[in-house]
């Protein structure tokens, strides 16, 4: 089965504290909201830290046209893009040689926060040095269901073509979409998660020769893939797309949908697979949010500890959009985990939409 061999990120240059984004929330709010201080609770309450954006906190003050932000999309992208690439193929903490910019077959591309034609990984290809057949797989507008889409598709990529390496590039640069002049609810709840991510993940059909290159003793093998669409929730997440830009759409019910939806979801899922939740030793969870990851452990009567890295990742970066997973994903690649362990992905984004990995690690 196609294996996940290296991952890496790249945190944009500005670090961004909890408290500094509250009072900039405030300042924005303060006169539209009667309640702001009741509402300003979901700040700390996201238990939230620091967050990394591609501009200073000054520059979100400022309104600034469509055009001007997604041009800022598509320089950072790039710039960012490249470097997590260079990253990922370079990664000595996963593999024993680079991996050539020649032996990629495809690149996979994932964003929902800009738009760019040609696209962001058509820009790239001419600053590294791909070989000009790469297939070039763009895909757009499945939010923070994107990285696992990402890999699902990748999955699906290796296993027609087992001798494939195929690279999963997340560029997600939410701050640019900010909308100064939103006095939504959902802007606020949106200026409390969301943040600035870039990652890339590697991964490779059965017939690469792992053992050439790779380093670790044990790699998480996709065993199975699915992907769920839910009738009618159009209006639960995504975005609105105005004059000015891009407006978010995020419904305050995602976390019960997730308790009464998901789990007979993953139970089928588990089940075609001859498995069951029992058996499932990590949960490489996108973390939405905190109530996100409580709804998830509710849903899965998980135990804090199956959701410790998504909180990691969430407590110093935020909500990435489809970003997310694959940083948390670079943390379990870290760990020397037994072979035979098995790991369910998952992350869910606008359709409303879910998407499910089953990962074995193997030697």
């Amino acid at each position: 089965m196609p294996i996940i061999v290296s991952a890496a990120e790249v945190v944009p240059p500005y670090e961004i504290k909890q408290e500094q984004v509250t009072k900039f929330a405030r300042d924005l709010f303060s006169d539209t909201f009667t309640d702001i201080d009741r509402l300003l609770r979901a700040f700390p309450n996201g238990q939230i830290e620091t967050r990394h954006f591609v501009k200073d906190l000054s520059w979100y003050r400022e309104r600034h046209t469509f055009e001007e932000k997604n041009k800022t999309y598509i320089e950072e992208a790039v710039q960012f893009g490249k470097e997590a690439i260079e990253k990922c193929l370079n990664n000595s903490d996963f593999l024993k040689t680079p991996i050539a910019y020649e032996e990629i077959d495809a690149i996979l591309f994932i964003s929902s926060t800009g738009i760019s034609t040609p696209s962001i990984d058509a820009r790239i290809m001419n600053q590294l040095p791909f070989h000009s057949h790469t297939k070039r797989i763009p895909i757009w507008g499945l939010g923070c269901a994107g990285g696992a889409s990402g890999l699902s598709r990748a999955f699906e990529y290796c296993l027609a073509f087992p001798e494939a390496k195929v690279i999963v590039l997340s560029v997600e640069l939410c701050s640019l979409t900010f909308q100064p002049g939103d006095v939504s609810k959902s802007n606020l709840i949106g200026t409390s998660l969301f943040a600035d991510g870039i990652a890339c993940a590697l991964v490779c059909g059965d017939d690469c020769n792992l053992n050439e290159f790779g380093q670790k003793r044990a790699y998480p093998s996709i065993i199975a893939t699915e992907s769920t669409l839910m009738q009618e929730s159009l209006d639960v997440m995504g975005w609105d797309v105005k004059d000015d830009g891009l407006f978010v759409v995020f419904s305050r019910d995602i976390p019960h949908i997730i308790e009464e939806w998901l789990k007979p979801i993953v139970d089928h899922f588990l089940a075609r697979n001859r498995r069951t939740l029992k058996e499932i030793d990590h949960f490489i969870a996108h973390p939405g949010g905190k109530k996100v990851l409580d709804a998830y452990k509710k849903a899965m009567g998980f135990t804090s500890s199956m959701t410790d890295l998504s909180f990691q990742v969430l407590k110093h970066h935020g909500n990435m959009s489809s970003a997310t997973i694959l940083y948390v994903l670079r943390l379990y690649l870290e760990r020397d985990i037994p072979r035979g362990s098995y790991g369910l992905c998952t992350a869910l984004g606008p359709g409303f939409s879910s998407e499910l990995l089953l990962l074995r690690w193997v030697e």
